[in-house]
């Protein structure tokens, strides 16, 4: 079995309340679409037609791909205000988990919350498992401009993980984005810089200490943070530094974390390999911002044994998102 586990989704009905939202992020109807804008700092356009659930299906069809795990595209309902948010996430939650009710055999999906109302995230959390068959949980590098680790948030985690919800940490246009618009360095680069910092608070905020069984999956083979390992082990375990509120070295919780194999490099792919070992990677796509094919054929082009790829295809997710079951 083939699980797509980075497969994106952004309904019309979302759309509609981002275009409420009084401050950027907004959304502007434009030709028939919309504009997603996040005022001067960065830009998307949005067809409809692109992120259909069926083109989605059809894509799926051509590239082998048995089932995705629907995810809401950034910016997520924590972006809005604060009247928007539990109704932004239960439009999304609704769109996804309809998707699934009418093929429950090609689709999963994934939830979002109104993260700083922590009542309603967690009245949201238990929705989404017991009535939408949701199998985990969407998190964006910042929470409305709040750092993932800030204490606000600790009582979501471990709902999520007492409910056995992995998280799955995605990239969105980072607060610092003003400093880096120019030249296309957000989508380019600051996006994979931004979910890093957000998984490097994640271990030396304590989140994964406090909660040592919550799964949480980094996307895009692990941002920039596999490549800079040596350097962070080398500042918490030689210099003592970033240690306040752990009390192991952080590769003892990095070792948990899945990193997923959307990354348009055989080299990068490859580290991923070598870093994560095969029991941790997730095949994914980034559907529809890039074709399915391009990463299944990146996956299947590794030297690598079948079995390890036959676990990044498939068997390592149906595991972590219970997915036949």
């Amino acid at each position: 079995m083939r699980i797509d586990c980075q497969s994106h989704v952004f309904p019309a009905e979302y759309a509609e309340v981002l275009a409420r939202n009084p401050v950027p992020p907004r959304a502007i109807p434009q030709d028939g679409g919309y504009v997603i804008t996040y005022g001067d700092v960065q830009k998307f356009q949005l067809r409809q037609e692109v992120y259909s659930i069926q083109r989605k299906l059809r894509d799926m069809d051509a590239s082998g791909i048995d089932v995705s795990i629907l995810s809401m595209n950034m910016p997520g309902p924590e972006m809005l205000a604060p009247e928007l948010r539990v109704e932004g996430a239960k439009v999304c939650n609704n769109f996804i988990a309809a998707a699934i009710q009418k093929h429950p055999d090609r689709f999963s999906g994934l939830a979002c919350l109104p993260w700083q109302d922590t009542a309603a995230a967690v009245a949201e959390i238990d929705r989404a498992s017991d009535e939408l068959n949701l199998r985990g949980i969407i998190l964006y590098s910042h929470i409305g401009g709040d750092p993932v680790d800030s204490p606000l948030f600790e009582p979501v985690y471990q709902h999520a993980e007492k409910r056995g919800m992995p998280i799955v940490l995605h990239p969105t246009v980072p607060t610092w984005g003003e400093h880096v618009k120019d030249h296309s360095m957000i989508p380019m680069a600051a996006l994979m810089m931004d979910h890093s910092f957000a998984m490097l608070r994640l271990i030396l905020g304590g989140v994964l200490e406090r909660c040592p069984n919550l799964q949480v999956v980094q996307p895009h083979a692990g941002g920039v943070l596999p490549y800079l390992w040596g350097r962070i082990t080398n500042q918490t375990e030689v210099m003592g530094r970033g240690m306040e509120n752990i009390s192991q070295f952080p590769g003892h919780y990095y070792k948990r974390v899945y990193l997923d194999m959307v990354s348009p490099s055989p080299l990068a792919l490859r580290f991923a390999y070598d870093f994560a070992g095969p029991e941790r990677l997730l095949f994914g796509s980034d559907h529809p911002w890039v074709k399915i094919d391009t990463f299944v054929e990146l996956v299947k082009q590794m030297d690598i044994p079948e079995e390890d790829k036959a676990r990044i295809f498939g068997l390592n997710a149906q595991k972590l998102f219970k997915i036949g079951q």
